[in-house]
């Protein structure tokens, strides 16, 4: 989401609530990623009780654990982006800044270890709602472009700065 009139024009509301990193990035990647993660947790959870839904849910708990801990650019969604999407695209008109994305990784992954540990112990149940919650987020972002967990961010960044 960019804030695109008035005196802000252009800044991203991280950038607005004066909370930028060194880092920006484009904000098509992780856009992209919500694409793949939407599809990779759909089929977790379409497969859940099984093996392979669990190792699914491994699977993307290692992603967002990357894309959290090490960096996005670490993330593999992130790299099969930067190799071969962005290369075929225009630059962006803006770059975002990449803590919210990466607050976003780690409460992604906060869902996914609860919904891996529920799995293990055989809670199928807990485990089909985490996995849920973080396709809808990671659906948000995909289809509307609408990063919960940077907005979260966000929010917290603001009411940290009036207290």
């Amino acid at each position: 989401m960019t804030i695109s009139t008035g005196a802000n024009a252009g800044l991203t509301p991280a950038t607005e609530a004066g909370i930028c990193t060194r880092v920006s990035i484009d904000p098509r990647g992780p856009r992209f990623g919500g694409a793949i993660t939407t599809v990779v947790l759909a089929i977790a959870l379409i497969t859940m009780g099984t093996t392979f839904g669990t190792a699914v849910i491994a699977w993307q708990a290692i992603v967002f654990a990357l894309g959290a801990f090490v960096g996005l650019r670490a993330q593999p969604y992130g790299l099969i982006f930067r190799t071969f999407i962005q290369p075929r695209l225009p630059a962006p008109a803006e770059l975002e800044d990449s803590a919210p994305p990466r607050f976003a990784q780690l409460v992604g992954f906060g869902f996914l270890a609860v919904a891996l540990v529920a799995a293990l112990l055989g809670a199928t149940l807990i485990s089909t709602i985490a996995v849920a919650f973080a396709l809808a987020a990671a659906f948000l972002n995909a289809a509307f472009n609408f990063c919960l967990g940077c907005e979260i961010f966000i929010l917290g960044k603001r009411l940290s700065k009036s207290n």
